[in-house]
């Protein structure tokens, strides 16, 4: 089965996106699937901002994604839109370094006002840049993850179970499709 490539487009380390990502996580590791993780908030600003595209981290980071069959691309809604630094990375992939690859959105916001923010701000960046195969996404609400403390005393992110049902049933779809290519 083709590697998995997680981008997350959170600009907060502490962010409830971080418990949709870690459940994904999780839950691929359970099924043995060989997946990498790139969180863009964690590449070079400068690079990033400047476009340098010969950078080591961001080559390295479009390495993955060249070499995924799948890209899993999480990111907060702000202002009824992915994160601006999603966006910078997403500009430093090639025109068509999505092509051919399946694509699963995992967003999250405030509310449902932005709940076709994957459809009219999202997939259109994408399909100009060759993707055409989506497997389900998945939006979901700030209520439904809520910050816990864990037994060892240190904070964590606990999702509702209609939302762990949306993600597991996303990934399902998403893992189908990668077998069907390999």
């Amino acid at each position: 089965m083709s590697t998995i490539v997680i981008i997350s487009g959170s600009p907060n380390p502490g962010s409830r996106l971080t418990g949709i990502t870690q459940y994904i996580e999780q839950q691929l590791n359970s099924q043995n699937v060989t997946f990498s993780h790139i969180t863009v908030a964690s590449l070079p600003a400068e690079d990033l901002i400047n476009a340098r595209f010969d950078s080591p981290a961001i080559k390295e980071a479009t390495a993955l994604v060249e070499g995924a069959g799948a890209v899993i691309i999480a990111s907060p809604v702000y202002k009824a839109s992915f994160t601006g630094v999603l966006k910078t990375f997403l500009d430093l992939l090639p025109q068509k370094g999505l092509e051919g690859k399946i694509i699963t959105p995992f967003f999250i916001g405030g509310s449902l006002a932005h709940l076709l923010s994957i459809d009219y701000s999202l997939k259109p960046v994408l399909a100009s840049m060759g993707a055409k195969h989506f497997a389900s996404g998945v939006y979901a609400v700030d209520s439904q993850i809520a910050r816990v403390q864990l037994d060892d005393g240190a904070a964590g992110l606990e999702l509702n179970d209609e939302l762990k049902l949306r993600l597991d049933a996303s990934l399902t779809e998403l893992l189908a499709e990668l077998k069907l290519r390999s």
